[in-house]
């Protein structure tokens, strides 16, 4: 089964979610405020995805950390201990499909292929 991982009130999440359900892709929703961060899950999308693309720059809980902090993050190790502990920082959604594949984001037109 294809999983949504993220916050429930991100816009990009919320529009996620409603493209799954008008797409009729049965899934599952990982609440990261309720549930937390799956730490084997985030293992994985980091080496599938990689730091870069998991980590989301423009949000606003990355601008609200101290330069020191943002600058510490320089990669996968980094990175993880950052996520862990500030998961609005995961660029959302993380999306595990039915067939393993990870995508980060949110991009009708590749998704349209996967369905």
């Amino acid at each position: 089964m294809t999983t949504l991982y993220g916050i429930p009130n991100c816009d990009t999440v919320k529009k996620a979610r409603a493209w799954l359900a008008e797409h009729g892709v049965e899934h599952r929703f990982h609440d990261f405020k309720k549930q937390g961060v799956p730490e084997t899950e985030l293992n994985r999308w980091l080496d599938t995805a990689g730091w870069e693309k998991l980590v989301n720059r423009k949000g606003t809980t990355w601008r609200g950390l101290d330069e020191a902090t943002r600058n510490a993050v320089t990669d996968d190790a980094t990175a993880r201990a950052l996520l862990l502990a500030h998961a609005s920082v995961i660029k959302r959604p993380v999306v595990v499909w039915a067939d393993g594949q990870i995508t980060v984001g949110f991009d009708a037109a590749d998704w349209q292929r996967r369905v």
